[in-house]
């Protein structure tokens, strides 16, 4: 692991974590059924019967996982 030789100042270590800069998630627009629904990419969905409860989670149309 790569240790610091010398003590990095206040200055320099604000200056460093101000270059981080959050940024929104990429939502993909999917519709099923008439509806308009958001995703994030490359996450599994809950699959939710008719009175809303959920049933297990769903990735490229396939059961991945029980809730």
């Amino acid at each position: 692991m790569a240790v610091p030789k010398r003590k990095m100042s206040r200055a320099s270590t604000r200056m460093r974590r101000a270059q981080w800069k959050a940024e929104a998630p990429t939502l993909v627009k999917t519709i099923e059924n008439g509806k308009v629904t958001y995703s994030l990419p490359h996450r599994a969905k809950v699959v939710e019967d008719s009175t809303g409860t959920p049933l297990y989670l769903e990735y490229k149309g396939r059961k991945v996982a029980d809730v």
